[in-house]
């Protein structure tokens, strides 16, 4: 068997233990099947004839693009969503005294397990990671695997309803976990079995808190001595802590650990996000039987009543962009971590503070490289839209929830949890969930507040009351009224709520950037054809001009910040897209939006010329806008004279007169320069 260590070479640095858990990847060699296939489950079913894949893998690759025709009177578009199978023969070397485990980082919607024909379990839920006990179905040598995957619509399964697509197959990897029988309890709903806090904070004295779940299947008594220690960057040791346990046969239990750490470098957002590593190591007879880390930034989230969100005890702005669930043009969720990471640099190169992540938990690289930047996130469970009553789909919701926060707690960079978004009635059933999930939340961990994003209902409507803090999902602009609006409506629900933490957590306008039209004369149609991309432009310089005037607001998240394939979508220059983001689809273009949020948000020097795009002029007279966060900034048109343009709130606006032809307007501001080119012509 191939082993891979759980510690990586971050550590590399510091004593390592001898760690008797490892991983093995089951990627390649999978046998796949688009359709349900009676008795697939048996060792000896026939499946030569199936398709040969390496997983992580969506069989919705190719339905991204896919979306209704209006002229053929289809609102929306169609996509296969129902069973699959998948296979696997691999070879094992199980030794004795050891236990396996099945890990399956995530599988939409639902999946049965098989090892050699034994049924290992099931699991309802798309998007949180899973175990389950292979310990007594591996077999020394060749073993079979296989999968039944279904992302059908399930009501009892989260989510029932959403704008995107639910992309079916083992799209998160697959791993065979080793463990000694004494062990970190990783089938607690998939964590790492060790929980790590920042349970106090003042000045620079921390008390990192951990929780450590453990677990005893030997068949006789355990005793055995939990060490942990606090890794610096570097990998010192700056704190640690021991204590003698013992543990019966067939036993679990939980016990707590306290660090003291003393001047302590804090996680500060953005500004430094300075990470430990905690180890926590499982030592009997002098030896290391079972390890566990995880990271540590030194940091504490709240939100004050009057809207102020503070982090370590100090104000500070959350302000950013959804993500809907990383996807690729033909891949779907099948990402690599530098994919991830491409798009998470994307906003914090903006200057971006924090991220939304919409609507279910997302991988676990999203998290790390958040963690890495600086970004605070939002994270939350996948109710969103409609409800079933049923006890089943409750219950469903609060194992999501327990998996949310088992899997991703540790990571610093998670600052709320969200218990919804967008219900669209208010009713007991309704109202239990809800209530349920914070209950959920806060029992599990006390230390981050949560939050519910609002939508449909009266603002005040009894749903939005349960979580710590509420947010609004609102276009003004975009589906009602006009863009300005969005700062007479927060008045008016602060005066409402004066003791309500308040957000707004979505707010935003489609935008192609193949359609130009400068100046835009009317709000295009939001489910029309025309989504100019001026449009989405002029929308957020106006919503941020008002939202940024109103710190009762605790968080301002645009909706959304990468183009995203969604079946119910017919709408923009092409159907099954949701165009309202900030970077397209393919990330090859940052609209223009982009820039006039990192001319507000960011301290790195920055000068763009907006409607580059806008090639052919339908005027001679047109005004130059050329977003900067410099108080400066000069502008000339065909190699003429340099004028000096003031810069009012971010752009600097210069009214020109074209000439016939093709004509140049550049722009510069010290080092910083920055050239558009348009024509206007009086005949075609």
């Amino acid at each position: 068997m191939l082993l891979r260590p759980l510690l990586t070479a971050l550590l590399a640095s510091a004593p390592l233990p001898v760690l008797a858990a490892s991983e093995r990847p089951l990627a390649e060699g999978w046998h796949f099947l688009k359709t349900d296939a009676a008795g697939a489950e048996a060792p000896a079913f026939d499946d030569r004839a199936w398709q040969t894949v390496s997983v992580p893998h969506t069989y919705n690759a190719g339905d991204s693009g896919i979306g209704g025709a209006k002229a053929r009177g289809e609102p929306e578009g169609v996509y296969y969503r129902g069973p699959a199978w998948y296979r696997l023969n691999f070879e094992a070397r199980p030794a004795p005294g050891k236990r396996t485990l099945l890990e399956f980082a995530g599988v939409s919607l639902k999946a049965e397990v098989w090892l050699n024909g034994k049924r290992l379990g099931a699991h309802k839920g798309g998007y949180g990671a899973f175990r389950l006990d292979a310990t007594g179905a591996l077999r020394d040598g060749a073993n079979v695997l296989a999968v039944r995957v279904d992302n059908a619509r399930d009501t009892t399964i989260a989510p029932l309803n959403g704008d995107f697509n639910v992309f079916g197959g083992l799209a998160r990897p697959v791993t065979l976990i080793e463990s000694d029988a004494l062990a970190f309890d990783r089938l607690d709903h998939a964590g790492p079995g060790l929980a790590v806090r920042t349970t106090a904070l003042k000045g620079r004295e921390a008390t990192v808190g951990l929780t450590v779940l453990l677990r005893n299947d030997r068949t006789a008594p355990a005793r055995f001595t939990l060490n942990s220690r606090v890794l610096d960057a570097g990998g010192k040791v700056v704190a640690k802590a021991s204590r003698a346990v013992a543990l019966g046969a067939g036993s679990r239990q939980n016990l707590d650990q306290s660090l003291a750490l003393h001047n302590a470098r804090l996680w500060q957002g953005i500004k430094a996000p300075y990470l430990y590593r905690v180890v926590t190591e499982i030592t009997e007879g002098g030896n290391v039987i079972d390890s566990q880390s995880a990271p540590l930034g030194v940091r504490t989230v709240a939100v004050k009543p009057d809207g102020t969100f503070l982090l370590n005890g100090a104000p500070y702005p959350l302000r950013g962009v959804n993500l809907q669930l990383p996807t690729r043009f033909g891949r779907g969720p099948v990402m690599t971590s530098a994919q991830i990471d491409e798009d998470l640099n994307l906003f914090a190169e903006m200057g971006a503070t924090g991220l939304r992540l919409a609507h279910m938990q997302h991988p676990q690289r999203v998290y790390e490289r958040a963690d890495e930047l600086g970004l605070l996130v939002l994270t939350e469970v996948p109710l969103i839209d409609d409800h079933d009553p049923s006890d089943a789909f409750r219950e469903n919701l609060v194992q999501q929830m327990r998996e949310l926060i088992a899997q991703t707690g540790n990571h610093p960079s998670v600052a709320l949890w969200g218990i919804g978004n967008e219900i669209r009635k208010s009713d007991a059933a309704s109202n239990r969930i809800l209530a349920e999930l914070q209950a959920t939340a806060k029992t599990l961990d006390p230390t981050r507040p949560t939050t519910y994003a609002h939508c449909c209902l009266a603002d005040d409507d009894p749903i939005a009351q349960h979580s710590d803090t509420v947010s609004y999902n609102r276009y003004f602009g975009w589906y009602w009224t006009q863009a300005e609006d969005i700062g007479p409506w927060a008045d008016e629900l602060h005066a409402k709520l004066p003791g309500r933490p308040i957000g707004v957590s979505e707010y935003g306008a489609g935008a192609s950037v193949l359609q130009q039209e400068d100046p835009v004369l009317k709000r295009p149609e939001s489910n029309g054809y025309w989504h100019p991309e001026q449009w989405q432009t002029d929308f957020h310089v106006k919503h941020w001009r008002e939202m940024k005037k109103r710190p009762f607001l605790w968080s301002t998240f645009v909706w959304v910040g990468i183009d995203f394939p969604s079946f119910k979508r017919n709408e923009g220059d092409r159907p099954a897209i949701n165009d309202k983001g900030l970077v397209t689809e393919d990330r090859k273009v940052r609209k223009d939006a982009w820039y006039w949020y990192q001319a507000n948000w960011s301290d790195t020097p920055m000068l763009h010329i907006a409607s580059r795009r806008d090639l052919h002029k339908r005027t001679q007279r047109v005004t130059a806008q050329a977003f900067t966060n410099q108080s400066e900034v000069e502008m000339r048109l065909n190699g003429g004279a340099w004028t000096k343009v003031p810069v009012t709130d971010h752009i600097a606006a210069w009214p020109l007169d074209l000439a016939p032809g093709a004509n140049r307007v550049e722009a510069r501001s010290g080092a910083l320069a920055d050239t558009v080119e348009w024509r206007w012509d009086t005949r075609p």
